[in-house]
């Protein structure tokens, strides 16, 4: 019994030195394993940084060789090639600053896009101011004108005599009359001297001499002197447009205009026409010549009815025309076309107020005339005993007429230009046209830009 458990313990002796001896041989590998990971690891690092200092010295000597290479060429280039000369800085170009005249387009195109199509089509009427109060007389600008102004934004308001009682009421009249005015208005007069003078008639200014006896004088001077009394005296009331002077010839047998026309010979009559419109464009007042192109090449009376001038085309350009002619070139800023018929021109009796090939084509044309173009009167029986008032407007603006000079009846021709305008007949384009003319006088010198 004894000996059986002597072995047993025997054997359980010997199975822990075997554990033992395992264990140590276990320590032992794994210390070898250690010490070679280290090794290796140490000979890694050792190798990686030899190789990367080698490539960092490859590297360096490589931009080294590179820079002197480049060092080498731009010295050669520099012995080789002669420097080029300095080039200066561009400078921006400068916007081109706009001219008075381009200035003054741009505020009138401004203007005149803002406008409705209502307003658009009565700046080109210049109406008497009853036509558009419907009273009896006009002495003064009140509700009434107010009212007639905010409905029909017209251009131009014309007087008679019979709308003058003393200085100060009329110029109250048409102090009142601009301000009620939605936009920039003509306040006009008839004003030629001698027989024809409202305002001195009134006593509201000095008369001054008749065109006819001015041209007797031989004295061109003396119409500077007429129109500078007459254009001193309109803008004392706030006048400023004359429907003065005639530049007609009385070059026939009982001119309509013998005794409102400087005379018959076309260089002389230039003369005076130009002294009289520059005498009035310095005191502030526009002139406005007429009757375009003969209203002296005639008997008749447009008043009246018919009027038709038996005058030939050579006739007329190397007299009449001239006259004409010289006062554009003069730089005139409103011309009149009247109601007289020139079949010599237009084939027919056709007045030349309806006329395009009067207005359009000789005037604005072959003349090159730029400025406002407006009727004589219509109501006068030339054109009253055969179109309606509707018609005439009309025609007259498509012939190339710019404003419509007192209509017989407004309301019936401002109605008219506008159904034209609204289904075609008329281009807007035309109107606005018209009204860019109309303003270029209008807001010329309130902008100090001139012409």
């Amino acid at each position: 019994m004894d000996n059986q458990q002597d072995k047993l313990q025997q054997q359980r002796d010997a199975r822990r030195k075997r554990r033992q001896r395992n264990q140590i041989l276990a320590y032992i590998t794994l210390l070898l394993l250690i010490a070679l990971l280290a090794a290796g690891i140490v000979t890694g690092v050792k190798y990686l940084t030899q190789w990367q200092e080698q490539k960092r010295q490859e590297e360096q000597e490589q931009q080294e060789s590179l820079q002197s290479m480049l060092e080498q060429q731009m010295q050669e280039e520099e012995e080789s090639i002669e420097a080029p000369p300095e080039v200066p800085e561009a400078t921006p170009e400068p916007i081109p600053e706009l001219t008075p005249e381009e200035k003054l387009d741009q505020v009138i195109n401004s203007m005149i896009d803002s406008m409705p199509l209502e307003d658009k089509v009565a700046g080109l009427f210049f109406v008497t101011p009853e036509s558009i109060t419907n009273v009896e007389t006009a002495v003064k600008a009140g509700d009434g004108t107010r009212d007639a102004l905010t409905r029909y934004a017209v251009g131009g308001i014309v007087y008679s005599q019979k709308n003058i009682r003393d200085a100060e009421q009329f110029r109250e009249m048409l102090s009142n009359t601009e301000l009620y005015s939605k936009y920039s208005i003509f306040l006009g007069i008839e004003e030629e001297g001698g027989s024809i003078s409202p305002l001195a008639a009134a006593g509201l200014i000095p008369k001054q001499s008749s065109a006819a006896d001015i041209g007797a004088g031989g004295d061109a001077s003396a119409a500077y002197q007429a129109g500078t009394g007459l254009g001193t005296g309109l803008t004392s009331y706030g006048i400023n447009v004359d429907f003065a002077p005639v530049a007609d010839l009385a070059n026939v047998e009982g001119s309509v205009m013998a005794s409102r026309a400087y005379g018959s010979d076309a260089e002389a009559v230039a003369a005076y026409v130009n002294n009289m419109v520059s005498a009035m464009r310095e005191q502030g007042v526009t002139a406005c010549v007429k009757h375009f192109p003969c209203g002296g090449g005639t008997a008749a009376d447009t008043h009246e009815g018919l009027a038709v001038s038996d005058r030939t085309a050579e006739e007329l350009r190397s007299q009449e025309l001239a006259v004409y002619q010289s006062s554009i070139d003069s730089g005139v800023q409103m011309i009149m076309v009247g109601h007289t018929a020139v079949p010599a021109l237009t084939g027919d009796n056709t007045p030349a107020s309806l006329s395009s090939v009067i207005v359009t084509n000789l005037l604005r044309g072959e003349m090159g005339y730029r400025g406002v173009i407006i009727t004589d009167a219509m109501d006068m029986k030339a054109i009253s005993e055969y179109y309606s008032s509707g018609q005439a407007a009309v025609l007259a603006l498509k012939a190339g007429c710019d404003m419509i000079l007192m209509p017989e009846n407004f309301e019936e021709a401002y109605e008219a230009v506008l159904a034209a305008v609204q289904d075609g007949t008329i281009s807007e384009e035309r109107i606005n046209d018209a009204l860019r003319r109309i303003y270029r006088i209008k807001c010329a010198d309130r902008l100090n830009l001139g012409e």
